[in-house]
């Protein structure tokens, strides 16, 4: 089953398993983000990337322009481990690397989670890439992917039990948009992938293809 159709299955086994008021709640959630075009007003295809310097799962800094010298780069955000949809993303470009790696690419995962928080997901879905922790979503807000959880979907998702003060180490309750970016060794956006609803995301043939 590709990336797709397994998001589609677990939207599917979401809106079953949380009918009703829950469902209403995250469905209100994403239509207020859609209402405020926010992906609108993000960085895209055409758009040069700010500078990057973020520190991996091990704590090490990574810097993407070093990497842009000679390697074009494919970013992904995800919003944390804890969220289901990313993990099944995070799996499928797992199983592309390869593929990415050979036609000249480097793939990094971006998230607002710490170091610590980032190499349980490194583990527990054994990924051979690296996830840097863009702390306080810093990057993802000079990249316009920024957005603040309502009050109703902060009450819920503690509810589910996710924690997001301990995973990110700060009280804002915020999370990026999930998005995909093909990025050229001159620095230009060449591929863009962002999405409001945190149920789809980008195709990894697609990213293939773009590279």
């Amino acid at each position: 089953m590709n990336l797709i159709a397994q998001l589609q299955s677990l939207a599917d086994d979401s809106a079953s398993r949380h009918p009703g008021e829950s469902q209403e709640i995250m469905s209100n959630g994403i239509k207020e983000l859609k209402a405020s075009h926010i992906a609108s007003k993000s960085l895209k295809t055409g758009d040069k990337i700010p500078a990057i310097q973020l520190p991996n799962q091990n704590n090490e800094l990574v810097d993407v322009q070093e990497i842009l010298k000679t390697n074009k780069v494919v970013l992904s955000f995800y919003r944390g481990g804890w969220c289901p949809y990313c993990n099944l993303e995070l799996k499928a470009l797992q199983h592309f690397l390869p593929e990415i790696e050979e036609k000249g690419a480097r793939l990094i995962a971006i998230s607002p989670e710490t170091p610590d928080n980032s190499m349980t997901t490194h583990e527990k879905n054994e990924l051979t890439y690296d996830i840097l922790t863009d702390k306080n979503n810093e990057l993802a807000r000079v990249m316009n992917l920024v957005f603040k959880l309502p009050k109703d979907l902060q009450g819920l998702y503690k509810k589910f039990g996710i924690d997001l003060e301990r995973t990110q180490e700060n009280t804002s309750q915020e999370l990026p948009l999930a998005a995909t970016y093909v990025i050229g060794k001159n620095g230009i956006i060449e591929y863009h992938f962002i999405e409001e609803d945190y149920k789809l995301r980008a195709d990894p043939k697609e990213i293939l293809d773009t590279i």
